[in-house]
């Protein structure tokens, strides 16, 4: 599909034409953060953000959501709880999170759709910006293979300074700019220009890893029983910070909340951590990863290997959210480059 121009003064128009029937999500600021979340006007919308404190997981898969209800007597009931579909347009998305929501499509649409996040990410569309600078010096996108969103949006945004060149990535995308904006057609002067621009982005993603990411998950089953990982975990504080801010952990329990009439109540799943002593208990009392040197070595082996393995995907998109809310500041690649170091000199 040819790429389109939208004057950046055509913006606001745009997302107005949206807003009249989408719920618009995009990137806000409050209290110096950015955070995702619905725009009842274009204003509201800071597309010049360096990273959303939260990612967009939430809006496909809640902190806290009921999955079934049931009754009890002489007929049980069990009835699913899917919400109504409501139409979302995500205006504004980094690469990584865009490649964060790939992950969880793979992870629940492929083989046994799960029919809540299916219902959320069928009526979801996505609207990409460019990322022209490291968010700050936790970012490793480009490393991880995350800077370029490879076609995962409807509409994809890149700053030309005066104006946005608007790459199509979907029916629906094109359908999107047709009926809401003003753009138009780039010239060959535009094309160019954007070639440049990308130019100009990638000398300005410094490689942050010591090897190719894709070398990853031998590199890190490689260095599996090795003492790093006990090192490690004196200085974790097995908090969970990492996961709850992590764009492609989806991990989480299931409880049954029973009302005081004993005969009614409802399913529902809740986020939880890998890193939480609770996670690894079972019934009798079995934890099979009592201590936090199997936790963390855990969590750092799902998002580069484990996953890797199961969905073909990195399970790290290089967002760096991790080591921001650290209290250790772990950082993921630190982790990576000294498990490497201790692997090439095996």
């Amino acid at each position: 599909m040819p790429i389109m121009i939208l004057g950046k003064e055509k913006v606001p128009q745009f997302v107005e034409g949206l807003l009249r029937d989408y719920q618009v999500i995009g990137p806000r600021k409050k209290d110096g953060f950015y955070l995702f979340g619905p725009v009842s006007k274009p204003e509201e919308i800071a597309l010049e953000y360096p990273i959303a404190l939260y990612p967009p997981r939430k809006f496909f898969l809640p902190a806290k959501e009921p999955v079934l209800r049931f009754r009890l007597g002489e007929k049980p009931e069990v009835e699913p709880v899917v919400e109504p579909p409501t139409p979302k347009v995500l205006f504004g998305l980094h690469p990584c999170d865009l490649h964060s929501t790939r992950l969880l499509d793979a992870a629940f649409l492929k083989e046994n759709p799960d029919a809540n996040y299916e219902t959320r990410r069928r009526n979801a569309i996505f609207v990409g910006i460019d990322c022209l600078a490291p968010c700050d010096e936790y970012a490793f996108c480009k490393d991880m293979g995350t800077l370029d969103p490879k076609g995962y949006y409807d509409l994809f945004l890149t700053d030309l300074g005066e104006a946005y060149a608007v790459e199509i990535g979907s029916g629906r995308g094109e359908e999107l700019l047709r009926k809401y904006s003003a753009a138009r057609e780039a010239t060959k002067a535009e094309q160019s220009k954007l070639e440049e621009v990308r130019k100009d982005r990638d000398k300005n993603f410094p490689s942050r890893l010591k090897f190719d990411a894709s070398k990853l998950p031998e590199i890190l089953w490689s260095r599996f029983n090795s003492p790093y990982w006990g090192e490690l975990a004196k200085r974790c504080m097995g908090c969970g910070s990492c996961t709850l801010v992590c764009s492609t952990c989806y991990c989480h329990d299931v409880l049954d909340r029973v009302e005081l009439n004993l005969t009614e109540g409802e399913r529902i799943r809740v986020w939880d951590s890998c890193l939480l002593d609770e996670f690894a208990k079972v019934a009798g009392g079995l934890n099979f990863r009592p201590s936090l040197e199997q936790r963390l070595r855990h969590r750092f082996y799902r998002k580069g290997k484990y996953l890797w393995d199961l969905l073909g995907l990195p399970g790290c998109v290089g967002c760096g959210r991790c080591t921001r809310h650290c209290l250790a500041k772990i950082n993921p690649i630190e982790v990576f480059n000294d498990v490497y170091q201790e692997y090439s000199q095996a």
